[in-house]
C-alpha cells in the first residue's frame, strides 16, 4: 500500500526553527562553507536548484527546490520488475568534451523503472545510467556497477540522480552534496558502466522514501541493474558482469541485494558485492545515531517504516510528543545538511511521550521489535563474493554490528572478504569516524570490485575472523 506524500512542499518559512541559509548564522555558515569545500574536492560547482515541470502540471517543490516532472510516476506501471517506465537525457554536473565528440566521463540517462516494494506491490523508482567514454580494459564485455548511495536524506531534492546533475544543491533550508559521485566517476574512468538507484520514494514523488528498508532498497538496486540492460544505445551485453556497490545506507542496500539476488533476481549476472559500513542491525544502529550529528536519521527511519507499514502510525503517534511529531514532519523533506543543522545531536528522549530514549521505547513495544527484527541483514547467504568493510571506531553505523554481519555470512558458507579499517578515533558522534573509513577504503574497494568484474577469483578470509578486530 502506498501513501501519497503529504509534505511535498516545505521551506525555511514553514519550519522557522531551522536556520535560514539565506541569512547564515555562525553554525549555518560553517556548514555551507564545508559543503562548498567538499563539493570542490569532488570537482563540483553549485548550480541552480530548479527545474521546470511539464506544462499543465503543478510542480512538486521541496524546501524551495522544484522537482522535475519526470519524477512523477504514472498511474500504471509495467508488470516486469526492472522494466523501464521512461527515460530522458541527464546532463552531468561535471562533464568535459572528449576528443572523439563524446562527453567525458560518459553519457548519462535519467531513468524511471518498475520495482516491487516490501509489501509486494508495484513501485516506480528513479535513477540514472551512465555509459562511460573510457574503454573497459578488463576481461569480458563491459561490466555494470549498480551503485547504492549513502545517506542523502528523505526529501525528493536529495535524490542521487539529481545530485549527478547538481552536485551541490542549496535551496530554502536545504543543502545536498553528491558525495558518492566520486565513486561513480572512478568506476567510469575504469571503463565500467554505472547505474545509480534513487531508492523507493527518493525523487519519485508518489510516496515517502523508505529509508533503510532492506527489501525496498535491495529490490530497487537489483531492478536498477535490470533496467540498465534496456537503456537504448548501451554497450552492455547479456554476458556483462554486474557488481553491487554501496557504503553506509548504500552498504545496507548492497548487502541486502546480495542476499536477495539468488531468489529475486537470478537473471542478474552478479560477480561481487561491496558493502561498506552496512547498517545490518538497526536496533544497534539507532543507538549509535541517537544523540549524534546525524540524529535526524532517526526521523527518516521512523517515517519510512510508517510508510511501509501504515499500522505503525498509531504506535508512532502514541509514543511521540508534540516536539517529536513536528520533528518527524520536518525531517521528511530534509537532506543530510538540513538534518545536521536542524536536529544534530538531538537526544530522542526529547521526542518521546514518556521522556525515554527511542531504544527503550523499542524494547518495550513488541510491534517495533518485530519490525526491526525483519530488517536484520545476515539471515540469508549471498551467492556471489562479498567484500565487507567497517571502520573499527565507527560510532554512527556501529563497527560491532557490521562485523557481526560478516560472521553471520561466514557461518552460512558465503565467500566473504572482511576488512577492518584501522584508523584513530577522530571524534565521538560527529560523523568523522564514519566518513573517514569511506574515503580511506574506497580505492581498495574499487580495485577489489574491478577484479571481480574482470572475472578474477577471490578467496574468503572467514578463517581470519577470530583474529580480526
Amino acid at each position: 500500500m502506498s501513501t501519497r506524500r503529504t509534505t511535498r512542499s516545505s521551506s525555511a518559512a514553514s519550519t522557522p526553527h531551522l536556520l535560514d541559509p539565506r541569512r547564515p548564522g555562525r553554525r549555518t555558515g560553517r556548514l555551507l562553507a564545508a559543503s562548498v569545500a567538499v563539493a570542490a574536492c569532488l570537482g563540483a560547482t553549485a548550480v541552480p536548484a530548479s527545474a521546470t515541470g511539464s506544462a499543465g502540471s503543478e510542480p512538486v517543490v521541496s524546501r524551495g527546490v522544484t522537482i522535475p516532472a519526470f519524477y512523477d510516476p504514472p498511474a500504471e506501471l509495467p508488470a516486469a520488475d526492472g522494466s523501464l517506465v521512461r527515460t530522458e537525457p541527464l546532463p552531468l554536473g561535471i562533464s568535459l568534451p572528449g576528443l572523439d565528440g563524446r562527453r567525458l566521463p560518459g553519457t548519462a540517462t535519467r531513468l524511471m523503472y518498475k520495482s516491487t516494494d516490501a509489501g509486494g506491490g508495484p513501485v516506480a523508482v528513479t535513477g540514472a545510467y551512465i555509459e562511460p567514454s573510457a574503454a573497459w580494459k578488463g576481461a569480458g564485455p563491459r561490466p555494470l556497477v549498480a551503485l547504492a548511495s549513502g545517506t542523502m536524506g528523505q526529501g525528493d531534492q536529495c535524490a542521487p540522480s539529481l545530485s549527478l546533475q547538481h552536485p551541490l544543491t542549496i535551496g530554502e533550508g536545504t543543502v545536498s552534496i553528491g558525495y558518492d559521485n566520486l565513486a561513480v566517476y572512478r568506476f567510469l574512468a575504469a571503463g565500467a558502466a554505472v547505474v545509480v538507484t534513487d531508492y523507493v520514494g527518493l525523487g519519485a514523488t508518489d510516496r515517502l522514501h523508505t529509508y533503510v528498508d532492506r527489501v525496498d532498497e535491495g529490490h530497487a538496486l537489483l531492478d536498477a541493474a535490470r533496467a540498465a540492460r534496456s537503456v537504448a544505445g548501451t554497450s552492455l551485453t547479456p554476458e556483462s558482469r554486474v557488481g553491487l556497490y554501496g557504503y553506509s545506507q548504500g552498504g545496507g542496500a548492497s548487502a541486502s541485494a546480495a542476499e536477495l539476488q539468488p531468489s529475486y533476481a537470478p537473471d542478474v549476472n552478479l560477480a561481487g558485492t561491496y558493502a561498506g559500513a552496512p547498517p545490518a542491525d538497526l536496533t544497534e544502529v539507532m543507538k549509535g545515531i541517537d544523540g549524534s550529528a546525524l540524529a535526524g536519521a532517526l526521523g527518516w527511519s521512523i517515517n519510512g517504516f510508517a510508510q511501509s507499514d501504515p499500522s505503525l502510525r498509531a504506535v508512532v503517534d502514541a509514543n511521540t510528543n508534540a516536539v517529536g511529531k513536528a520533528a518527524l514532519k520536518d525531517t521528511s523533506t530534509m537532506c543530510v545538511g538540513d538534518a545536521i543543522l536542524g536536529h544534530g545531536f538531538t537526544n530522542s528522549k526529547k521526542w518521546t511521550a514518556n521522556g525515554k530514549p527511542l531504544a527503550d521505547i523499542i524494547a518495550a513495544e513488541p510491534k517495533l521489535r518485530a519490525v526491526l527484527a525483519q530488517q536484520r541483514i545476515g539471515n540469508l547467504r549471498p551467492a556471489a563474493p562479498v567484500r565487507l568493510a567497517t571502520g573499527v571506531h565507527d560510532d554512527i553505523v556501529g563497527h560491532e554490528q557490521a562485523r557481526q554481519l560478516a560472521v553471520d555470512w561466514c557461518r552460512k558458507g558465503a565467500n566473504v572478504t572482511y576488512e577492518a579499517v584501522l584508523l584513530p578515533n577522530l571524534g565521538d558522534k560527529i560523523l568523522t569516524n564514519h566518513l573517514a573509513p569511506y574515503l580511506a577504503d574506497q580505492g581498495s574497494a574499487i580495485s577489489w570490485m574491478t577484479d571481480r568484474l574482470s572475472g578474477r577469483k577471490t578467496a574468503s578470509n572467514c578463517w581470519s575472523m577470530p583474529l580480526q578486530p
